[in-house]
């Protein structure tokens, strides 16, 4: 069976989640609210179409020639004799009261004269494709649902009669519900536009409908920056799997290797939680910095902390990142959780990953990944999505969390314990007069572990684990109870 040709909207992502692109010869519907990206989108399909030779026409209700123009050399485009510009304005008699008919309504005559317009001109253009814009126009000459319907469907005939691939742009500003235009089209792309409280807007698109074509269902996320649209397609765990073996992955510390059984498993998620400052963050820079000494690449992604102080800081713990990241053995990158979306921030680690072959991956933090997400429950989404994805590249995935508290009771504020493989938690303690860490392992799906709870240092020596505290009771709490012997209080005083 032939596979259908397809017009590509040139829009890779968008592409991706249509199956190809749009059937050929069809007529779809391109929906959202004023802002949310139709123009770009359509100027872009058009374009594409230019690239491969195609002559297009964009007919235009609602906006002129001129701003159509501006909105393309905005994205650094020229949009030359292949993409002809059709602004259709009511005859200059019918907008002149004393030209008005009388026993006639104007808007029939102004409906029949647009539609006779907007025939003549793809007559005379002999387009591949075409750009409607917008039906807001069409349907209040229609008046009525009626007429509406039967006029998009004489449109819709008459362009598939010529061969054309059609894309129309509705606004959404008509009445709430009507989907006359969703039952005549072969396919629905909506185009959404969200307002969080704090940071930049927030675009996502959807397919509604496609006839006779699998596409890829939800939302997914997009963005408008010069040169266009970037449309970023909700990652798909199962899609995509890789054979690798999974070596355990050490950290180079002894005490550490032994508290987790021997080390982490490559492929594996790992999650580091404990409270602010209890040295998170360097733990995951410890699995990265080991990775590298093997001849591999590491990614971190900050959240929370700048990279010139991350790194400063890092230097004084005994962790030199200029250098590799000089090498390109590691990839430092700032993420501003104000300004990207869930969608964006997967594909920028997947691509990533791909394009470098890079097998750890640190995310710091949650709580920074958290504050991009509008509903926790669609982070735990996506957290599960990009986990699966990385764990079947062979990535090692190492994540911090930050509890709210510093010592006693601590909270989370997303749970996603159950979705990693590992889990290593950190806690402040006091004893003998100080502030103390304590590190212990409370899940490892992928082999056994130590049980234990060790103390453990931060020096410019980077990250030293002592023995486990066998003489506490109640370290977890932040107040443990001293049981072991007088003589061994006096050498850890000492």
């Amino acid at each position: 069976m032939a596979v259908p040709d397809k017009a590509k909207t040139g829009i890779t992502g968008l592409d991706d989640i249509l199956g190809g692109g749009l059937a050929r010869k069809r007529l779809f519907l391109l929906e959202g609210a004023p802002g949310t990206g139709k123009t770009t989108v359509a100027l872009q399909f058009l374009l594409e179409g230019a690239r491969l030779g195609e002559k297009s026409l964009y007919v235009t209700l609602s906006e002129t020639s001129s701003e159509l123009r501006d909105c393309a050399l905005s994205h650094n485009w020229k949009l030359g004799p292949e993409i002809e510009i059709f602004e259709l304005v009511p005859p200059e008699t019918l907008l002149d009261s004393d030209q008005r008919q009388s026993l006639l309504y104007s808007s029939d005559l102004e409906l029949n004269e647009a539609t006779r317009h907007i025939f003549e001109a793809v007559e005379r253009v002999k387009p591949t494709r075409v750009v409607l814009d917008s039906l807001s126009e069409i349907r209040l000459l229609a008046q009525s649902s009626l007429r509406y319907r039967r006029q998009i469907l004489a449109l819709k005939h008459f362009f598939a009669r010529q061969g054309v691939t059609v894309l129309l742009l509705d606004d959404l500003t008509a009445e709430a519900g009507d989907k006359t235009v969703h039952s005549v089209a072969h396919g629905v792309i909506l185009l959404e536009e969200l307002s969080p409280d704090y940071g930049a807007e927030r675009r996502r698109a959807r397919i509604l409908k496609y006839r006779g074509q699998r596409y890829r269902g939800g939302y997914h996320d997009f963005i408008i920056a010069t040169g266009g649209v970037n449309l970023f397609p909700r990652l798909v765990a199962s899609e995509h799997h890789t054979s690798f073996g999974r070596q355990p992955i050490s950290t180079q510390i002894p005490g550490f290797d032994a508290l987790l059984g021997g080390g982490i498993d490559a492929g594996s998620s790992t999650l580091i939680i404990g409270p602010a400052g209890t040295g998170k963050s360097l733990i995951g820079i410890t699995f990265a910095m080991s990775a590298i000494s093997r001849g591999e690449k590491a990614a971190i992604f900050a959240f929370d902390e700048e990279l010139g102080l991350l790194v400063r800081r890092m230097k004084a713990l005994g962790y030199d990142l200029e250098s590799p990241r000089q090498r390109g053995d590691l990839i430092l990158e700032q993420v501003d959780a104000a300004e990207l979306s869930p969608g964006e921030f997967a594909h920028r680690v997947r691509t990533t990953v791909d394009k470098l072959g890079i097998k750890t991956v640190i995310i710091d933090s949650l709580n920074g990944y958290q504050a991009a997400m509008p509903q926790e429950n669609a982070l735990i989404l996506h957290i599960h999505e990009l986990l699966q994805y990385l764990n079947r590249q062979g990535a090692s995935t190492f994540m911090a969390v930050a509890q709210h508290g510093l010592v006693g009771e601590m909270h989370s504020p997303v749970d996603v314990t159950y979705l990693a493989d590992t889990v290593i938690l950190l806690r402040y303690f006091e004893a003998m007069g100080k502030i103390r860490r304590a590190v212990s392992v409370v899940k490892k799906r992928t082999g056994g572990h130590e049980t234990t709870i060790r103390e453990f240092t931060l020096s410019d020596k980077g990250l030293e684990l002592g023995e486990p505290l066998t003489n506490f009771h109640g370290i977890l709490r932040g107040v443990p109870t001293y049981v072991g012997s007088n003589a061994a209080l006096q050498d850890k005083v000492q």
